[in-house]
């Protein structure tokens, strides 16, 4: 929770100070700033509703109504909206409780449907848009360390690991962290699934930093920007697919 406040807190500091709130996002180029603003505030809002609602099969349409909610144009109304947003999905939280079950789109990954992994995941949805927000205004930073470590393993275990087939030949990649810390993805016809790095060694290792690597599987970097050793067409293939289409 404090970190999501802190990186809301940069986020909204950076549209305040933009000196255009119509300049293109690099990193999500169908949006402007505002166009991020609104998504921030209108998505904190939505999971305020999911979570305050507690176990479900879905978003009400409540909250889909709450998701389409127009952000005020004015500046400063803008900011104060997008930090209210926050506010709320912070308080329902808080309510509910880390353990308290939660509807989540991610119901075929490695991460709970629990409050505490919703939590743990808009932190880094906060915490790569405040990066886009950066980049927009031309003053990027890495994510915060304590941020981004957690965030390559919260990646790894809610948006890579699924029963849908690996349409490639069987694979293990293994990730590394310069600042410590490591995973293995499994790739199969069973799906993918994450996992310690075992004895036998991968067929392709990839090493950054924690912020880099971070960027890097939400697609703001580019893999080939990686270190890596074995076979690179693995890390090219898994950048590209998606198991939905």
């Amino acid at each position: 929770m404090r970190l999501i406040e802190e990186r809301a807190a940069v986020f909204c500091a950076v549209v305040e100070g933009a000196p255009d709130l119509g300049v293109q996002v690099p990193t999500c180029p169908e949006w402007t700033l505002f166009d991020l603003a609104q998504h921030i505030g209108q998505s904190r809002r939505f999971w305020a509703m999911n979570v305050a609602a507690g176990e479900a099969e879905g978003p009400s349409a409540e909250a889909f109504a709450v998701k389409q909610s127009e952000a005020p144009r004015d500046r400063a109304e803008l900011v104060e909206w997008v930090a209210e947003g926050v506010r709320l999905m912070a308080a329902a939280l808080r309510e509910a409780g880390p353990d308290s079950p939660c509807w989540a789109w991610w119901g075929d990954s490695q991460s709970p449907l629990t409050v505490g992994a919703v939590a743990r995941h808009q932190l880094q949805e906060i915490a790569v848009h405040t990066y886009d927000a950066q980049l927009a205004v031309g003053a990027a930073e890495p994510l915060p360390l304590e941020v981004a470590l957690d965030g390559v393993d919260e990646f790894l275990h809610t948006c890579c690991p699924t029963s849908v087939a690996w349409p490639f030949e069987p694979a293990l990649l293994d990730y590394r962290v310069k600042e410590g810390g490591s995973w293995r993805l499994s790739l199969s016809g069973d799906g993918v699934r994450v996992s310690a790095i075992g004895p036998e060694p991968g067929d392709v290792t990839a090493v950054a930093g924690a912020s880099e690597l971070v960027l890097t599987l939400y697609g703001r970097l580019q893999v080939e920007d990686l270190e890596a050793e074995g076979d690179l067409k693995i890390l090219r293939r898994i950048a590209d697919w998606d198991p939905s289409a």
